[in-house]
């Protein structure tokens, strides 16, 4: 039983809550992977120390401003949370980043050069229009050199946001986009303007204004650990499902 605002809150109340709202599954999926990541941890023989958890709680008290050990105190009280369950919370995400380094932290790098591709991006610009005779019209304005890519787009595209960026849609990698467009894209060169595209009944006008090759820097890293980590646990409980 919780006590909220004088009120009683009892655990069957929870679920019947979880259940109407759709959010039980889950729930569940997570106790059943934090079930798996605690018997893997105990297989290996991870640890951690109190001053490991120490320096996490320190950070966690850094960054909601907790300066005082009273101020700790009531953010807990506020969320519901006694301190032996923060901390043991604490514990078991730390457990969780030692168990995903020590699974796949030597794997990392190779699996980044063989999907490489993958994570290669560029700077994209289009004009989207909805008539593909327009297109093509504004293509041949542009190649003429009647008008430049970045004033087309200020003109002519049908979204307010990316008139006033002058066709700037974002820095994509390669599966943000559909195969058809993606295999265009990556054969274009640097401001090379694309023949338009029909997409979804509108006109799409493409140019990438620069390709970024992918590095294995400290975030990406990361992406691809956090990554390979949960189609782990997946293939974990798809297993501990079907045994």
């Amino acid at each position: 039983m919780i006590e909220f605002k004088g009120e009683n809150i009892y655990p069957e109340e929870v679920i019947t809550y979880l259940k109407k709202n759709l959010q039980i599954k889950e729930v569940c999926n997570n106790i059943l992977y934090q079930k798996i990541i605690t018997q893997a941890v105990k297989e290996r023989d991870i640890n951690i120390t109190p001053e490991e958890i120490q320096v996490e709680a320190d950070r966690i008290r850094y960054e909601n401003r907790l300066v005082k050990a009273n101020d700790t105190l009531a953010w807990l009280t506020d969320q519901l949370v006694l301190p032996n369950d923060w901390e043991n919370g604490i514990r078991d995400i730390l457990l969780t980043k030692k168990l995903a380094e020590s699974l796949f932290a030597k794997e990392v790098e190779k699996y980044f050069l063989e999907n490489q591709l993958d994570y290669d991006q560029f700077l994209l610009y289009q004009i989207v229009v909805p008539y593909p005779q327009l297109a093509q019209e504004i293509c041949y304005q542009i190649q003429e050199g009647e008008l430049s890519f970045y004033d087309a787009a200020h003109i002519y595209d049908i979204d307010e946001r990316r008139r006033k960026h002058c066709g700037y849609e974002g820095q994509f990698s390669r599966w943000n986009l559909k195969p058809d467009v993606a295999s265009v894209v990556f054969n274009a060169k640097p401001k090379d303007v694309l023949d338009p595209l029909i997409i979804d009944q509108k006109s799409y006008i493409l140019m990438v204004e620069e390709f970024i090759p992918a590095e294995l820097t400290p975030q990406r890293h990361q992406e691809i650990l956090d990554k390979m980590f949960k189609e782990w646990l997946a293939a974990e409980l798809n297993y501990l499902l079907h045994a």
